[in-house]
């Protein structure tokens, strides 16, 4: 497989920039959550959170500006490992300690600007480079360790299915958020949530979809977060259950079918 030859073209609409604006949520209006929801808020407000990611033991990581912090259950966060790097596009093997990201590295850094593809098998403990660096910066990225799936804000998805060492292009799509599942790979776009059995080389509309602006995938679940702050939960993206209002948050990630964690800078909340 060739490595994926980086002759991208920036999209120029505003609604995709406004899609890909990292630090920012998907609701136009701050929407506060259910109280039903079981919350915990952090001892010390994160910067700028850009993903989640269950650990191996439970342990729910979080990407910021900053470098990967761990978040306690009783709402303390401590950093993981040493980088400082602002990691974009945080994402990982459901439920282990393999991850991915991408984004820009730090005031203690000498890694190329932007980092391209990084991997850790460690929990974020340390970071070794995979790919197109200097090249790529990954605001929404995805895999099940089968495949990973990234956009980068140009003229389409990039897909690799060898860890991030090379790449071939996806559909040309524009995705706000991305995820996989036991059923494929599904995409947040302009368009609406969008469903690929194909590796997502193609893609087709999922009718009756809820309108998401996040969405995250493990096993046979599917999770998302609607434009109004609402929960959902679905197996084969056609039967959708609406859960608790969870409000705005700046990232989700999903355990299993029963269970997934969305978040602000300043809180931590568990969906079921």
């Amino acid at each position: 497989m060739a490595a994926h030859p980086i002759t991208r073209t920036l999209l120029p609409t505003a609604a995709a920039l406004l899609l890909l604006t990292g630090c920012t949520s998907g609701a136009d209006e701050p929407t506060t959550p259910d109280t039903s929801v079981p919350a915990v808020d952090f001892s010390s407000e994160l910067s700028h959170l850009h993903g989640l990611h269950v650990g191996k033991d439970g342990t729910v990581l979080a990407g910021t500006h900053t470098g990967i912090f761990a978040i306690d259950t009783s709402g303390s966060t401590s950093r993981v490992g040493g980088s400082d790097d602002d990691f974009m596009g945080l994402t990982g093997v459901p439920n282990t300690d393999n991850l991915f990201a991408s984004g820009h590295p730090g005031p203690s850094s000498f890694a190329a600007n932007p980092l391209g593809l990084r991997s850790s098998t460690d929990g974020g403990g340390s970071w070794m480079d995979r790919s197109l660096a200097g090249q790529v910066d990954f605001h929404a990225l995805s895999t099940d360790g089968r495949i990973l799936v990234g956009f980068d804000g140009t003229d389409g998805l990039l897909v690799s299915t060898d860890a991030g060492t090379t790449w071939t292009p996806g559909a040309k799509l524009v995705a706000a958020a991305l995820a996989i599942n036991d059923n494929g790979v599904w995409a947040v776009t302009p368009a609406g949530l969008e469903h690929s059995t194909t590796a997502a080389r193609t893609f087709s509309p999922v009718p009756d979809a809820p309108q998401l602006v996040m969405i995250a995938g493990a096993g046979d679940a599917l999770w998302g977060i609607d434009v109004d702050g609402y929960a959902w939960r679905s197996r084969g993206g056609q039967d959708w259950q609406k859960r608790a209002q969870v409000g705005t948050v700046d990232a989700l990630t999903a355990a299993n079918y029963d269970t997934a964690y969305a978040a602000t800078s300043q809180a931590l909340y568990t969906l079921n």
